[in-house]
């Protein structure tokens, strides 16, 4: 198992995107949006390389990978090293990625 590190842009998009979905449709949509994160990096932990590197290759960032929520419309942004997962950002499907990612230089 190769632990997730989340880099503070990914820890405050897991925040504001669980606010988003409180405030929007209630406690349990937002639980139900943290517990899917938390799963679907809890499988990257398990399997790296699970993640696509579409992304990354689009944004010309060698190494970006991505990773689907399920139920719901985000992404984590991860890179794999020998000892952890560096997380980049969570980030909702609907956003200009490539502007995004390419302009942080992660």
């Amino acid at each position: 198992m190769t632990p997730a590190w989340l880099r503070p842009l990914a820890e405050a998009d897991l925040i504001s995107s669980t606010a988003h979905y409180r405030a929007a449709g209630g406690a349990q949509l937002a639980t139900r949006f943290f517990d899917a994160a938390l799963a679907s990096i809890r499988s990257v932990e398990r399997m790296p390389h699970l993640g696509s590197p579409h992304v990354g290759e689009a944004c010309d960032i060698p190494g970006l990978r991505a990773c689907a929520l399920k139920g719901f419309p985000f992404h984590w942004y991860y890179f794999v090293s020998e000892d952890r997962l560096d997380v980049v950002r969570l980030l909702a499907d609907a956003r200009d990625l490539v502007t995004i990612l390419g302009s942080e230089n992660p």
